[in-house]
């Protein structure tokens, strides 16, 4: 069940990726920002070079493997998936610094309204930008948004080569047992 939709998400639009979201999860992925797979297939993370899924799996945040198509499934298990920008690129880097700012605000507003226990952004680089945190470093971080924690991961795109499944796994396996926890 959706709860959100201002400001980007709810039924899927061309070039962009509709959010999986509801009140009260345990942790809201956040990507950069939908690329041109994703905005094609209105699925999250579509690309196939893109470890998110796999990644996803190994944490244990998952019981197996899910396709992208599956990304509705996550809220079952007390997940969601949004993006900081909503605008499609081929690359993260055709994103204006006034694009992650505005999208730092409109995220801001979505998990006060949403209220998840954690919000996860996918890339330190992100991060920094939309939150104009230049000193931030994967892990959790000080920020908080209402009551919701905030915790930067490792970008799991493929061109992200020195950070492999396996210590994002790990990465990611950190937050899932904070999630736990709380």
């Amino acid at each position: 069940m959706r709860l959100y939709t201002p400001g980007g998400g709810g039924a899927a639009r061309p070039g962009r990726a509709p959010d999986v979201v509801a009140g009260g999860l345990h942790v809201l992925f956040c990507g950069i920002n939908p690329g041109l797979m994703t905005a094609a297939t209105g699925h999250h993370f579509a690309r196939p070079g893109n470890r998110f899924w796999p990644v996803l799996h190994l944490s244990g945040f998952t019981p197996r493997l899910m396709r992208p198509s599956e990304q509705e499934e996550l809220l079952s298990y007390g997940l969601g998936i949004t993006n900081v920008v909503a605008r499609a690129t081929a690359r993260a880097d055709e994103l204006s610094a006034e694009e992650y700012r505005e999208g730092g605000r409109l995220l801001a507003t979505k998990v006060t309204a949403l209220r998840p226990r954690w919000l996860a952004v996918v890339g330190v680089t992100a991060y920094r930008a939309a939150f104009d945190d230049r000193k931030a470093q994967v892990g959790p971080q000080e920020r908080m948004i209402g009551s919701t924690r905030v915790w930067v991961l490792p970008n799991p795109s493929g061109l992200n080569a020195h950070w492999t499944a396996q210590t994002m796994a790990e990465e990611f396996g950190r937050l899932r047992v904070a999630a736990a926890e709380a």
